[in-house]
């Protein structure tokens, strides 16, 4: 029984994952579950206690929540070299980069406002700009878009954040804003 090329890459994948997994402390496996939250706009006391988490309990990755987009590059870098596995990078990035990082870049349009929208391939033109400038900034997982139905228009919380107040509207928006292949 031969394999074909996918089925051998993965195979050379999940070894070199169980290598990987067989070398590390019941602690660094432990903290490979882990995720937490890193601020660019923060001092070095901040950075030096995540750079702690990354190198002593092998931190599974950062969601950047603050900050600006060359600082957050830096310390994307700085994490990364200290990181004994490559960290899983992350943002919630609805509106684009700037929902987090305010300065210098570019804010798309809200989802209230992509509800509007008649001709969702604009909403997949959008998602796939947005994908690019994080894949640029070494984001590897944006938890966007919210699919939240907006039921409740009193809701602080969802509000703008959902494309609107109809089931199978919101569904088909976040299907456009998510069918990506980069």
């Amino acid at each position: 029984m031969s394999l074909t090329m996918g089925q051998s890459v993965e195979k050379a994948q999940n070894r070199w994952v169980d290598s990987v997994f067989n070398t590390l402390s019941a602690t660094e496996k432990l903290g490979q579950l882990f995720m937490v939250a890193a601020y660019s706009n923060k001092d070095e006391a901040h950075y030096k206690k995540i750079d702690t988490l990354v190198t002593q309990f092998g931190l599974g990755g950062v969601i950047f929540m603050q900050g600006g987009p060359k600082r957050q590059a830096v310390l994307t870098n700085r994490y990364q070299s200290a990181a004994k596995i490559p960290l899983f990078v992350a943002m919630d990035a609805e509106w684009g980069l700037q929902m987090r990082l305010v300065d210098s870049t570019l804010q798309f349009p809200r989802q209230m406002t992509l509800g509007a929208l008649r001709d969702n391939t604009l909403i997949y033109k959008m998602g796939k700009e947005i994908a690019m400038h994080c894949k640029r900034l070494g984001v590897h997982i944006n938890f966007a878009p919210v699919v939240d139905v907006n039921v409740n228009a009193d809701n602080p919380v969802i509000g703008v954040r959902s494309f609107g107040e109809d089931k199978n509207a919101v569904s088909a928006k976040g299907i456009a804003r998510c069918r990506l292949a980069l």
